[in-house]
């Protein structure tokens, strides 16, 4: 009725007079109770005359018997929400709750009532608050004091931190309202188990941490504090500690911490010194950088002490000698300590580094093993990488200017040393050096360059070769006039070069020159200068007659690929290398095709190893280009192979005509480059269309019909790649029906069964992932081909092809329509049709079902599979019966993280998988018995009680490969077993 408007809350209060007025203290309790309830309903319905009386109504009550009070508070926390409150009346109310209630005498959700009271005055009644002064504050200490809730801890905290943030008095009860909430440091709390309200330990100690921080007023009894429970014992509360004087420094100034820093240095310097645990080392040195950076921002008035530079001092003095100590025990803790402290501030690097560079560079002359440099070296680069975070500093200011010849000297012996270690140490800082912005000199960076050839031609160990090629690519765009003008040249005229080594050393070479080149080209210019050497060494390499050229076209389309990634971001680069490099590759690839002869040079280039390999660069070099670019490049290779149009390309002079899709076994060698066109029109941007119709038929027609499986796979996948980005329509659904119609006679019978497999897995994932309706259809045909002899196995491996990634067409890189959730999709749709079919199939075929479903599991995410798990684990169990090894390893695989994620489930099948898992580990084949050992061992991960039966049969069963002819073997099955021992024992 008081909602409605019927009835007022005053009318109610007098329809409730008998109640209110009563002797009982239960009844009044139940009618001031009825009354509340209706008010935190009806609050907002309320006049600011019915607020005032009911105002008054309540706060006499407070003095009322026990049991009426949580009635009467709840009451009080619907008008604390009214917005009528008259001026006045939130004093009044909260001086008579200081008063009159004994607030930690009340159950918790009556003190979480009060707490929501003063929550709401203060957010809508600050100023009235204010102005009672510090009794407020005295007053909600009270209300505070010994609460042990932590419901009610986290709603008292963020008062506190209202309290001291929004500037409320506090005047002389600091010390009180550190002391209420101080008591709670370190917090100890263990939610209990399935604990409704969701409050962890991180909560309660963040929220008191938020509090302790909040004012440089509490330093005085927060800092003593937080020294002692630093010399405590107890790890959680030393990291809590540090993490709280971390957040202080925040807030402090010198005034606060003057007193206490000799204490806390010495603390910091402790932990780090003893400690054993890498989280206290972690913040230690985290505490230590807020430390000197709040020192650093501190204002010195004239006549003030340089509390900052006694610091250091102090940190100095403790630390620069272990730098010199030969056993260097206390090198690296005394190094962090240093970088901590440098790293607070340009001041403060200054400071140090001016003490501490110099005492290193003097250290590595003095330390001549390889070990120690690399010691020193490192803690030098880490110094080194602190100059990075200011930037470019004035010569005049700077420490290490000062310092470049000796740094450089240093460095560059680092890259002579012998010790593969030392040099990779000495790469990171020379890439360092070459960041820091007029560090190294016209002369220095010829000297680098010819460290950097040297380092990745002809150093033996391949991590520095690596190292370096890394280091080269990162100093390019820095210095792109010195790489292009240097190294370049350099490199060029040691691929051309004609050694007199042995064939193996020289192909290494070459491999690493490739390597190199591509490695540099991470600026346009040098792209320019990179791209014609590595294209004229592919025509060399080409018209060569010696053995193993293919592999030496593959290198050089790995190092192009390298280029094309490199380049794309750039646009001016990426139409550079697209223009210069596709149709280059095209006129190598047409030129080699039209040599009739098999006898004849060129024909490496026409090996699938190759093509393959040339693939992923013209799709690289396609992805990034804008649509007006894409749409210009489209308008030449699309007619070359539709037309025979040869006149864009470099060197046309061809001595026949290119028919890629006629007829005859003449062209076969032609035909072998449609994979070049699928690495083309698939990379192309989607609202790019190439004449999609004529395109599509020829290469429907060349995916059915032709006898080489390379050709007819690349034209299944190129017509699946336009398919997937046709826009829905007339058009594509005619082209599906006709691929539909030509696969369906050549599946049932005849020599191409295949290939038309093969065009219908394609097409199927093209459609399954972007959700077209016929893709349901095309899935079921191929569930339907699971129960053939001849193509069932085959089918089967197809499961894998739909779920699993596709590296050069069918993928999100390539602008494929990918949508978001297309394998729990597929794994809903069809995953009931395999498990129907597998029980419906003779045994000749079952085999095919199970790794049909193995795949489709293999690839689907681990949430999804871990709730479909009790209904399909049978089913995977008994495909642990298969002969087929590619059923068992995909089943093995799919299980091992399930052990993991699902342990409840599995245990209720724990018996069958000791079982299972130990035959295999006897399996002929290395990787399933690798794999089953890898599931034994996760079977630790089961509840100890269920496996405990087992344990003496499992490491009686294990003790067998141990003596495994395979390395691998052996080295899982001494994990496994170990973890078999140690099950049970205390601790574990």
């Amino acid at each position: 009725g008081v909602k409605d408007g019927k009835w007022t809350v005053l009318q109610l209060v007098e329809a409730l007079g008998f109640c209110l007025e009563n002797p009982d203290p239960r009844t009044r309790g139940r009618g001031i109770q009825l009354l509340s309830q209706v008010l935190l309903q009806c609050y907002s319905l309320l006049q600011e005359k019915e607020v005032l009386h009911l105002v008054l109504f309540y706060e006499s009550r407070l003095q009322d018997h026990h049991l009426v009070i949580p009635s009467v508070l709840q009451g009080l926390q619907a008008l604390s929400m009214c917005e009528v409150l008259s001026p006045g009346l939130a004093v009044s109310v909260l001086k008579a709750i200081f008063q009159e209630v004994h607030v930690q005498s009340l159950p918790q959700l009556d003190r979480h009532t009060v707490y929501s009271i003063i929550t709401n005055f203060m957010s809508t009644r600050e100023e009235e608050l204010k102005a009672l002064g510090a009794d407020f504050t005295f007053g909600f200490i009270q209300v505070m004091d010994g609460e042990k809730d932590p419901r009610n801890l986290l709603v008292a905290f963020q008062i506190v931190r209202d309290l001291i943030t929004k500037d409320y008095a506090l005047g002389p009860f600091v010390e009180e309202l550190f002391e209420v909430t101080s008591c709670y440091f370190p917090v100890d709390f263990t939610p209990p188990p399935n604990d409704p309200h969701g409050i962890q330990r991180e909560d309660l100690i963040l929220s008191l941490r938020a509090v302790l921080a909040s004012t440089p007023q509490f330093a005085e009894f927060l800092l003593p504090l937080l020294i002692e429970k630093l010399d405590s014992e107890l790890q959680s509360a030393k990291l809590d500690s540090l993490q709280t004087l971390t957040a202080c420094c925040a807030i402090y100034g010198q005034k606060e911490l003057q007193e206490f820093l000799p204490s806390l240095w010495s603390s910091l310097r402790r932990e780090v010194f003893q400690t054993a645990s890498e989280k206290i080392e972690t913040e230690c040195l985290a505490a230590l950088h807020a430390l000197s950076a709040c020192l650093s921002r501190s204002v010195l008035s004239s006549d003030a002490e340089d509390l900052l530079d006694s610091f250091l001092s102090n940190v100095l003095q403790d630390c620069r000698h272990h730098l010199c100590e030969p056993d260097m025990k206390l090198v690296w803790p005394s190094a962090k300590l240093l970088q901590a402290a440098a790293g607070a501030s340009l001041r403060t690097y200054h400071r140090v580094t001016r003490s501490v560079l110099p005492l290193l560079l003097e250290q590595y002359t003095k330390h001549p093993q390889s070990s120690q440099r690399r010691t020193i070296l490192e803690m030098l680069l880490g110094f080194l990488e602190l100059q990075q975070k200011w930037g470019h500093v004035e010569e005049d200011e700077s420490t290490l200017l000062s310092l470049q010849a000796p740094v450089c000297s240093v460095v560059f012996s680092a890259l002579t040393d012998p010790s593969v270690q030392l040099q990779l140490v000495g790469i990171k800082a020379l890439t360092l050096l070459g960041s820091l912005q007029g560090f190294l000199s016209s002369s220095d960076l010829e000297l680098v360059v010819d460290h950097l050839i040297r380092l990745a031609l002809h150093e033996e160990d391949s991590q520095s070769s690596e190292a370096a090629m890394e280091a080269a690519g990162s100093l390019a765009p820095i210095y792109p006039k010195v790489f292009s003008g240097h190294m370049v040249p350099r490199l060029e005229k040691e691929l051309q070069s004609e050694r007199e080594e042995s064939s193996h050393s020289h192909c290494s070479l070459q491999q690493r020159c490739l390597q190199a080149l591509a490695a540099v080209s991470t600026h346009t210019s040098i792209v320019r200068e990179t791209v014609p050497v590595l294209l004229q060494h592919l025509q060399k390499v080409q018209k060569g007659s010696e053995a193993g050229n293919t592999q030496d076209m593959v290198s050089v389309c790995q190092s192009l690929h390298r280029v094309a990634l490199q380049c794309q971001q750039d646009a001016e680069g990426c139409w550079y290398f697209h223009q210069t490099v596709v149709p280059f590759l095209l006129a190598m690839a047409v030129q080699a095709a039209m040599q009739e002869s098999t006898h004849l040079l060129g024909k490496a280039l026409l090996e699938e190893e190759v093509l393959a390999a040339m693939v992923p660069v013209i799709s690289a070099a396609t992805t990034h280009l804008s649509p007006e670019l894409a749409a210009q490049s489209v308008s030449h290779v699309v007619p070359l192979f539709l037309d025979g149009e040869v006149s864009f390309l470099p060197q046309n002079s061809f001595p026949c005509s290119f028919q890629p899709f006629g007829d005859g076994e003449c062209l076969e060698a032609q035909r072998r480059l449609v994979a070049l066109l699928m690495a083309f029109v698939c990379s192309l941007p989607r609202n790019v269309f190439p004449q999609q119709e004529w395109l599509l038929r020829e290469l429907l027609a060349l995916s059915c019909s032709c006898n080489c499986p390379f050709t007819a796979t690349t034209a299944a996948k190129c017509f699946a790649g336009l398919v997937n980005k046709h826009p829905a329509g007339q058009q594509l659904d005619e082209i599906l029906q006709l691929a539909v119609n030509r696969m369906e006679p050549s599946l049932a019978e005849g020599p191409c069964r295949m290939q038309a497999l093969t065009l219908l897995l394609w097409v199927t994932k093209a459609l399954v992932l972007r959700y077209h309706p016929l893709s349901s259809c095309l899935t079921d045909k191929l569930l339907s081909l699971l129960g053939d002899m001849e193509l069932g196995p085959a089918a089967a491996d197809g499961f894998s092809l739909l779920m699993a990634e596709s590296p050069d067409v069918l993928h999100k890189g390539c602008h494929a329509d990918v949508r978001i959730m297309f394998r729990q999709r597929f794994f809903t749709d069809n995953v009931p049709k395999l498990v129907q079919g597998f029980h419906r199939a003779g045994p000749d075929v079952k085999a095919n079902y199970l790794k049909g479903l193995s795949h489709v599991l293999n690839h689907l995410p681990r949430p999804v599979l871990v709730t479909e798990l009790p209904t399909l684990l049978s089913l995977l169990l008994e495909a642990l019966s298969c002969s087929d090894r590619v059923v068992q390893l995909s089943t093995l695989s799919c299980l091992q993280p399930l052990l993991l994620e699902a342990p409840q489930i599995m245990s209720l099948h724990v018996d069958t998988l000791v079982t299972k898992f130990l035959n295999l580990t006897s399996s002929p084949t290395m990787a399933v018995r690798i794999a089953a050992l890898r599931c034994a061992h996760a079977l630790t991960c089961l509840p100890t009680p269920v496996l405990l039966p087992y344990k003496a049969r499992v490491i009686r069963a294990l003790a067998k490969p141990l003596d495994d002819k395979k390395r691998l073997v052996r080295k899982e099955a001494v994990a496994a077993r170990g973890e078999w021992f140690l099950l049970g024992s205390p601790g574990r």
